[in-house]
């Protein structure tokens, strides 16, 4: 499933990918299992009340890669079409 932050058009970032959630533009949402809860609790229950998956248990570091960043990131969007 992580493959297709490297292969679809995605967002990258808390603010982004909150913003994407709010906007109606996220498919899926991908949220690191080390990152702050205080910082993506709030993300995670946007994507509840929109009917948005959210797949947990990837590390920061893991999402950073696969979306082609140097450093790691607490969430990634993939966008719809």
């Amino acid at each position: 499933m992580l493959e297709e932050l490297t292969t679809k058009k995605k967002v990258v970032g808390l603010k982004q990918t909150r913003r994407a959630v709010t906007e109606g533009c996220a498919e899926r949402v991908y949220v690191a299992r080390d990152a702050d809860p205080a910082l993506t609790e709030p993300l995670l229950q946007i994507c509840r009340s929109q009917g948005i998956h959210a797949v947990e248990g990837h590390s920061m570091k893991e999402l950073g890669r696969a979306c082609a960043i140097a450093v790691g990131t607490a969430a990634a969007a993939v966008l719809a079409k």
